[in-house]
């Protein structure tokens, strides 16, 4: 059956989990600040200069916390006290020093106060984010305090006026926490009416169920006075019984007096005392310490319902993250060009889905066939082509010495290839803004492929394999769209002019008529209507280009692209070394780091579930 110890150890080690591994963030609303705020903690709440820091001390059993007059603590520490076994030597680890065991707890005191600095500076300034320590040793006990700025009521030289306002909204957000344990420090030298922890407690938890009232300085009162009306809950009750303590003198301070000997002191206070005598078994910080445990393993276990379901909902969502992110990648070779090839076709898939209609994207080549090519169609210089006077000049220049005796057939000849090259143009023009078209698409495929992200390596040599592979089908559809154009001039359609003369004979008189029509053959009318039937001609050849060059497009690039895009990248990838296939997996180190600190949170939570489990099964 696991011991009440073991089970706040075991708390206190997820809150020291969530706080190395990045999980505790205050404005953050996830799952992981949720189980912090879940798991029960200690805040220490106080006037300047109301023992807190001596309590705290009392409860560690070591002197390590800044002293000095006014406003001392301007950083909330959290501090986490781990028990650990035998006799091993205490040291302290902090959150912004991993892995750095501090045995000297004076070097410790320095690093709070250095810590500090760096972020105030050396003002009087306060800052609301915390300083992560941690305490190992075998004489605590398992537990989490918060140290918070001492609660003021004026601002002195060198603070802001709303310093006074800002304090208090500090410890408002610590202690409004539903979870959160209020340890109110008030000197028993003063009256507990005017008490600045008792009065905000009492806001944020009017029931005084999770507050824990502490009277320090008893030694220092009046004589002829104590503090038995507040101590046996007369003066102000709260639901839990309030400790007395007694703090170190500065005398002991200044001299070093360890804290063994002034726990010893203390309770011999307690145990000799004419006023307190018959309280001493509920005295001093040995006593609040383990009052403290107590009160937190009820805590915990009234939770665990609640804190397991978080914890759950927390290994989800890491799962989930895991399989974003990525497993680690294994060191077979064969493994190694699995995933590769799987990562190519998640890739693939996307694209192909731009293509087809799944994803925005592929209208664009549609846009290309329906608009650009059609309007580049209609912009070709025809009329310029076939104007009056080139129209005479072609003919002439066909007609040589010997002029044409029926029709100019060179001259049409002539004109019409003429005509057919403007062509070339708007051909190359849909293959290259569908080739543009074809290059976004596999960038935009690659930036949405989530499982292609952790991999920089690999993206950049897939899309240089897309890219070669598109130049590869740009030329290709660009010989297949100018033989359209070159086949249209090798081989002109014999029947569209074989029913030229019959028009013109209809054109003219009636076919019965005895009199052939008279035709001038070099004279205006006559080249205009040369121009006007070879116009015609190129208007037919344009409306077969318009539906041929798509189709080539298509065939070539669109069709391609969709089947053959990483042929040859698949044979080179058959061809590496288990080294090469590694290299093109090597990650981002932001994102291996990442994973990793996701897998420890999983192994952490998992192992965390599995022995809270075992703890509500042993109840």
């Amino acid at each position: 059956m696991a011991t009440m110890e073991s089970l706040i150890g075991l708390v206190n080690r997820i809150q020291r989990a969530c706080t190395v591994l990045g999980d505790y963030g205050g404005a953050d609303n996830n799952a992981f600040s949720s189980l912090w705020e879940a798991l029960p903690s200690v805040a220490v709440v106080g006037g300047q200069s109301s023992g807190k820091s001596s309590v705290l001390e009392s409860i560690v059993g070591r002197d390590f916390l800044p002293r000095g007059s006014g406003i001392v603590t301007r950083r909330p520490l959290v501090l986490q006290l781990h028990q650990v076994e035998g006799d091993a030597q205490d040291y302290a680890e902090f959150l912004h020093m991993p892995g750095r065991k501090l045995t000297d707890f004076a070097l410790v005191r320095k690093e709070i106060q250095d810590e500090t600095d760096r972020l105030t500076g050396k003002t009087k300034q306060i800052s609301p984010v915390p300083i992560h320590l941690s305490i190992y040793s075998p004489k605590v006990v398992n537990l989490t305090l918060v140290d918070l700025p001492g609660l003021t009521k004026v601002a002195v030289e060198g603070q802001q006026e709303s310093i006074v306002q800002d304090i208090e909204n500090m410890v408002r957000s610590y202690i409004e926490k539903p979870n959160c344990i209020i340890l109110a420090i008030s000197p028993a030298n003063q009256d507990i009416a005017t008490s600045d922890a008792i009065k905000i407690a009492r806001e944020v938890d009017p029931s005084g169920e999770r507050t824990f009232g502490v009277l320090t300085k008893l030694d220092l009162m009046d004589k002829g006075t104590n503090a038995l009306d507040v101590l046996e809950g007369r003066s102000y009750r709260l639901q839990h019984p309030w400790v007395g303590i007694v703090n170190r003198s500065q005398a002991d301070i200044n001299r070093n007096v360890d804290m063994i000997f002034s726990r010893r002191k203390e309770r011999e206070y307690f145990a000799t005392s004419p006023e307190y005598g018959h309280l001493a078994h509920k005295m001093g910080s040995e006593y609040l310490a383990k009052l403290l445990s107590q009160y937190l393993e009820s805590v915990i276990r009234a939770q665990i319902p609640s804190i397991i379901s978080l914890i759950n909902k927390t290994i989800e969502e890491l799962e989930a993250e895991m399989d974003r992110i990525g497993r680690p990648i294994s060191m077979d070779a064969g493994a190694q060009l699995y995933t590769i090839l799987d990562l190519c076709r998640a890739f693939e898939r996307i694209f192909k889905e731009h293509l087809d209609g799944g994803r925005a994207g592929g209208d664009r080549i549609y846009n290309v066939f329906d608009n650009q090519l059609p309007a580049a169609l209609r912009k070709l210089p025809f009329d310029r082509h076939l104007s009056l006077q080139n129209v005479k000049k072609v003919v002439s220049e066909a007609d040589g010495y010997q002029p044409h005796l029926i029709a100019p057939e060179q001259g049409y000849r002539r004109l019409i290839e003429g005509a057919l090259s403007y062509f070339r143009g708007p051909a190359e023009a849909s293959v290259d803004a569908v080739h543009y078209v074809l290059k976004e698409l596999v960038r935009k495929s690659i930036a949405e492929t989530e499982e292609l992200k952790r991999f920089p390596t690999l993206q950049a040599e897939l899309a240089a394999a897309t890219n070669e592979a598109l130049e590869r089908f740009r030329e290709e559809s660009k010989k297949a769209t100018l033989r359209l154009v070159d086949m249209e001039s090798s081989y002109l359609t014999v029947e569209f002019f074989r029913k030229l003369p019959q028009e013109v004979e209809r054109a003219g008189n009636p076919p019965n008529s005895a009199n052939p029509p008279n035709v001038d053959r070099y004279g205006e009318g006559h080249f205009r209507r040369i121009g006007s039937n070879v116009l015609s001609y190129i208007g037919m050849v344009s409306d077969t280009l318009r539906n041929t060059i798509p189709k080539a497009v298509v065939y070539c690039q669109v069709r391609e692209a969709k089947l053959a895009l990483l042929n040859r990248f698949y044979v080179q990838m058959g061809k590496k070394e288990a080294e090469q296939l590694l290299n093109l997996l090597d990650e981002d180190p932001a994102l291996m780091e990442r994973r990793k600190q996701c897998a420890k949170r999983l192994e952490l939570y998992k192992a965390a579930r599995d022995e809270i489990d075992s703890v509500s099964w042993a109840r």
